[in-house]
Parts: structure tokens; C-alpha cells; sequence
């Protein structure tokens, strides 16, 4: 195995649906302009409350890329 050396940032995903594809949009739309991504953690999760119901998800992400 090869040394490798990691970029990470961290993004926030949003979904109206569920937390995972909260993740989900954040790692697609990430992977539009980000080269070699690898892995993520969760690092938060929040929502929003409508009428006594969750409404929203938000979940912050760490995105792991290796460099060129």
C-alpha cells in the first residue's frame, strides 16, 4: 500500500427527505468539482421543525480527497 496524503474539507448536505441522502447530495455535488474523494464522517446532524414535525435535515460532513 501507498503513502497517501489527504486534502479534507468539510460540507454541509441538506435534504428534505432523510439524513442519508442529506449526505448523499453533499457527496455528489462535491464530487462535480473535487478529484479523488475517499471517505467522509459525519460530524453533525441538525434539522428543522415545521408544525411539530422534522421538516428538514442538515448533516455536516468531513470529505477526505488525495491530492494529485
Amino acid at each position: 500500500m501507498s503513502d497517501h496524503v489527504y486534502k479534507v474539507v468539510e460540507l454541509v448536505g441538506s435534504s428534505p427527505v432523510s439524513t442519508d441522502e442529506a449526505i448523499r447530495n453533499a457527496i455528489v455535488r462535491a464530487s462535480g468539482t473535487l478529484r479523488n474523494l475517499r471517505w467522509f464522517e459525519v460530524v453533525e446532524t441538525r434539522g428543522h421543525i415545521e408544525d411539530g414535525k422534522v421538516h428538514h435535515f442538515q448533516v455536516t460532513l468531513k470529505v477526505g480527497f488525495t491530492l494529485d
